[in-house]
C-alpha cells in the first residue's frame, strides 16, 4: 500500500468517527429503545431504515479513488442496521444505499450497488439467527468481515467479467482489504456501544428493582415495627404499692424482646394481683418478632386462666414448642405481684436472673431460673418460687442485650456494671432508673453498634 493511500486512510477513519458519533446518538434515542424492548412500530422501523440508509449514502459519498475503484464504508449502514435492528431495516438501508450508488453511475456501478443490498440482507439474516438479539462485538466483527469479503469477491468477479483483469489483485489488496477492515472495526465499535447501553439498562433495571424491594421491605418493616410497638403496654399500670416502668429498644427495626403488664382482674382470685413478664426470643429481626408475637399471646392467655405462674407456663410451653419449626425458643420471667400479701410469685424459664435490691442496704438478690427456656421440650415441669417485698425494694428485670452490650474494645457491660448503675440510681423513680441504665449502656458502647435487643422492666415497691 503506497504512501498516498495511507494519507487517504485518515479521511476514511474520520468518516468512521462521524458515523460512530451518529450511531452513538442514535443508540440513545427512543427509536432504538423500542428495538431493544422488541416492540418497534412500523413508523419506527421506517425511521431506522432512513437513518441507516443515510449512513450508507454518507459512507460512499466520500472515499479514496484507486485503480478506478473507491475505498469507502458504504456497507456500514446496512450492516449495523441489519445486525442491530433486523432484516427490514438492514434491507431497507441497503436498498437506499444501492439506489444512491446507481444514481451516481460510473464504472462497475452494478457491482458497487450490490454491496449495500447484499450487506443488508446478510446482516438481517444473522439478526434472525441470533433470535432477534444483537450479536456480540466479536461475532459482529467476524460477520462483517465475512459479509464484506463475500461482497468484495463478487465485485471483483463482476469487474473481471467486464474485462478489467490486470488490476484485480492490486484493487483487492489496496481497496477491498482496507474497506473490509474499516467496516469491521466500525461495526465492532458500534456493537460494543450497543452492548454497553444494554448493560447500562440492565444495571439500571436491577437498581430500580432493588430500590423498589428495599422500599417495600422498609415499608413492611415499618408496619411490623408499629405492630410490635402495639404489643408493648401503651401506658404504665396503676397498681397500688408498686411503681413500674419499662422500655424496649430493638437492635433492628423489629426484635424478639418484649415485656408486659397483665392486670388479672378478669377472674375472681386476682383482684389484688398484677402479672408482669419479660422475655427474650432467641434471634433478631422479623422471624424473632413473629415468634415473639405468638409467644406473647399464648403466655398472656395462659396467665389469665391459671392460678399460678408454673401452671401458666406449663400450659403455654407445649403450644409454643409445637409451633417452633425453626428451633427458636424463648427465655422468660413471669411474675405475679400481690399488693395484699406483698409477695411476688414467679417462674424464671431460663431467663437472666432479675435483680432485687433491698431497701436501705447493698444486698442484691438474684432470682435464679426455676426451669429451662420454653419452646425447647414439650413435656416438662416448671417450678414456682416467691419472695416477700418491702417498702423501697427495687426489682430490675432485663434481657441479655443489656449485660452483653459491648464497646469498641469488645468488653461487655456485664452484670457488675448493671448492679453499680442500679445502686447509683436506686433512690430515683422507676422510669428514671430505666433511663439511667439505658444511658450508661449507651455511653459504655460509644460508637459500637447495638447488636442485640435491649429490654428493661423496673418495679419499685411503695408499701406505705
Amino acid at each position: 500500500m503506497d504512501t498516498g493511500l495511507l494519507v487517504d486512510s485518515v479521511t476514511l477513519f474520520e468518516m468512521v468517527s462521524v458515523v460512530m458519533v451518529i450511531a452513538y446518538l442514535f443508540s440513545r434515542s427512543r427509536f432504538y429503545q423500542e428495538v431493544l424492548e422488541h416492540r418497534p412500530t412500523i413508523v419506527t422501523q421506517g425511521i431506522l431504515v432512513l437513518i441507516f440508509g443515510i449512513l450508507s449514502i454518507y459512507g460512499m459519498s466520500s472515499g479514496v479513488n484507486y485503480y478506478g475503484a473507491v475505498v469507502n464504508i458504504r456497507d456500514l449502514g446496512p450492516i449495523i442496521g441489519g445486525l442491530s435492528c433486523g432484516p427490514f431495516v438492514g434491507i431497507g438501508a441497503g436498498i437506499i444505499g444501492a439506489c444512491y450508488r446507481l444514481s451516481v453511475g460510473g464504472a462497475n456501478v452494478y457491482a458497487a450497488a450490490l454491496g449495500p443490498l447484499i450487506s443488508g440482507v446478510c446482516s438481517g439474516i444473522i439478526f434472525l439467527i441470533y433470535k432477534r438479539e444483537i450479536v456480540s462485538t466479536r461475532n459482529a466483527i467476524i460477520a462483517t468481515i465475512g459479509i464484506e469479503l463475500g461482497v468484495s469477491i463478487l465485485a471483483l468477479i463482476i469487474r473481471a467479467m467486464g474485462g478489467s483483469t490486470s488490476t484485480i489483485l492490486t484493487v483487492f489488496v489496496n481497496v477491498a482489504l482496507p474497506m473490509i477492515c474499516l467496516t469491521a472495526i466500525a461495526a465492532g465499535i458500534f456493537t460494543f456501544i450497543i452492548h454497553n447501553l444494554i448493560r447500562e439498562r440492565q444495571v439500571q433495571a436491577e437498581k430500580e428493582k432493588l430500590e423498589q424491594e428495599i422500599a417495600k421491605k422498609e415499608a413492611e418493616l415499618s408496619i411490623a415495627a408499629d405492630i410490635q410497638k402495639s404489643f408493648l403496654p401503651d401506658s404504665l399500670p396503676n397498681f397500688p404499692k408498686y411503681e413500674m416502668a419499662g422500655k424496649s429498644i430493638p437492635a433492628k427495626e423489629v426484635g424478639g424482646d418484649f415485656f408486659d403488664f397483665m392486670p388479672l382482674e378478669l377472674i375472681p382470685f386476682s383482684k389484688s394481683q398484677m402479672g408482669i413478664m419479660i422475655a427474650d426470643v432467641a434471634g433478631k429481626g422479623v422471624p424473632a418478632a413473629l415468634f415473639m408475637a405468638l409467644s406473647r399471646i399464648v403466655i398472656r392467655i395462659s396467665a389469665l386462666w391459671f392460678k399460678n405462674c408454673a401452671e401458666a407456663i406449663a400450659f403455654a410451653n407445649p403450644v409454643i414448642t409445637h409451633d417452633s419449626k425453626t428451633g427458636m425458643f424463648v427465655t422468660l420471667f413471669l411474675g405475679i405481684l400481690d399488693n395484699e400479701t406483698m409477695t411476688m410469685s414467679y417462674v424464671n424459664a431460663g431467663h437472666n436472673p432479675p435483680l432485687v435490691i433491698r431497701a436501705g442496704t447493698d444486698t442484691i438478690e438474684e432470682l435464679k431460673p426455676t426451669g429451662i427456656a420454653i419452646g425447647v421440650i414439650e413435656d416438662i415441669a416448671f417450678d414456682q418460687d416467691s419472695i416477700h417485698l418491702y417498702d423501697g425494694d427495687v426489682i430490675v428485670l432485663y434481657t441479655d442485650g443489656v449485660t452483653e452490650a459491648i464497646n469498641t474494645k469488645t468488653e461487655e457491660f456485664g452484670v457488675p456494671r448493671l448492679i453499680k448503675t442500679i445502686q447509683d440510681s436506686v433512690s430515683l423513680p422507676s422510669q428514671e432508673i430505666v433511663d439511667t441504665i439505658v444511658t450508661r449502656v449507651s455511653d459504655f458502647c460509644g460508637t459500637q453498634p447495638q447488636h442485640d435487643d435491649i429490654t428493661l422492666l423496673v418495679i419499685k415497691v411503695h408499701n406505705s
